[in-house]
């Protein structure tokens, strides 16, 4: 036999008071008292009464689906970043609706054009590798969608941000591999236009202008996020005249990829070449040596972009803002030279 479905109308039924009343008591509204509220929630739980979540949601005007749009989901960065959104999300009565863009604007401009706004409250983003132009976000902010970047953000967009400490990051890395002896240091970039890969870039070169080491421009290759990249751009770097004798990569799996082929071309990581990442992926503890890196607060960068997020659906006169994290160092073998 199919169970009885409770409704709102049974609970005011037993109480002998309005239904109106019983749905203002359930959603804990200023105009209910104390004594009423608990009484509507104990019959609520004695029966066994279910929140309608859609029909709340239309009641208050949100669809509680929040757009989270990522590159990748197999990147332990995002991943650890889905968590922490995931989290603040739940808390709130709030459904996480995933996009991936591939690592690539074009899909991320079609994603973005043909959004079904109607039925989302915000949206989340971190965007693509290659996306120079976000006029296609600026058009969604226009019409009053709700939107926080996080990690891979836009230079020139007026939004709410949140981010890690990217600099000071690179600063620290770089530090690091000088204090350690390590003074010819190249840098595996990530592409050029990017606002994190600029910032990772002037915290590279700080770090050598501090210790008054000049900036070789062939040391500083430009590329993607992957392994692959960091194993084709350290085979780049092999082949020049001048050779360096530290590596800082913009990520960790841009590291690993430079471990690889280091160890391919006969040579110790540590003694020889000394290797600094930058995130602190599960990866970094596997490879051999283990990574020494930056670790990012992906988890709390999560939870911060969904709760200011959350604050700007709530609230259409919520000022953007820029929150930024800070990593810290952790050092592994990759940069012991002995």
């Amino acid at each position: 036999m199919k169970k009885k479905v409770v409704r709102i109308k049974d609970i005011a039924r037993v109480l002998n008071i309005s239904t109106a009343t019983v749905s203002r008591a359930l959603r804990d509204t200023h105009d209910v008292s104390t004594y009423t509220r608990k009484q509507v929630l104990e019959v609520a739980s004695r029966l066994g009464y279910k929140a309608n979540v859609h029909a709340a949601a239309l009641a208050s005007g949100n669809t509680k689906n929040i757009v989270v749009v990522i590159p990748f989901i197999t990147n332990y960065y995002f991943s650890s970043v889905i968590s922490g959104i995931q989290e603040v999300a739940y808390e709130n009565g709030y459904n996480i609706v995933l996009m991936l863009t591939n690592d690539s604007s074009n899909r991320e401009r079609y994603l973005m054009e043909n959004l079904a706004v109607s039925n989302l409250d915000g949206l989340l983003v971190s965007i693509s590798a290659d996306t120079s132009n976000a006029d296609y976000f600026n058009r969604l902010i226009d019409k009053g969608i709700p939107m926080v970047f996080f990690d891979r953000v836009p230079e020139n967009l007026e939004s709410s941000k949140v981010l890690q400490d990217d600099y000071s990051g690179a600063f620290m890395a770089t530090d690091h591999l000088i204090c350690k002896g390590y003074r010819r240091i190249a840098h595996l970039a990530g592409n050029e236009h990017l606002l994190i890969t600029q910032n990772r870039l002037n915290g590279y070169k700080a770090a050598l202008q501090k210790h008054r080491i000049s900036l070789n421009h062939e040391w500083v290759l430009f590329s993607g996020f992957s392994q692959k990249s960091g194993e084709e751009d350290m085979e780049k770097i092999f082949k020049l005249k001048d050779q360096p004798n530290g590596i800082f990569a913009i990520n960790d799996r841009r590291a690993v990829g430079a471990i690889i082929a280091i160890k391919r071309k006969g040579l110790t990581v540590g003694k020889d070449i000394g290797v600094i990442g930058f995130t602190n992926d599960p990866i970094s503890t596997i490879i051999e040596p283990s990574l020494t890196t930056i670790e990012e607060p992906a988890f709390e960068i999560g939870k911060i972009s969904c709760e200011l997020l959350i604050k700007h659906i709530n609230n259409s006169n919520f000022l953007p803002k820029q929150i930024v994290l800070s990593g810290s160092l952790i050092e592994r073998e990759s940069t012991q030279r002995s």
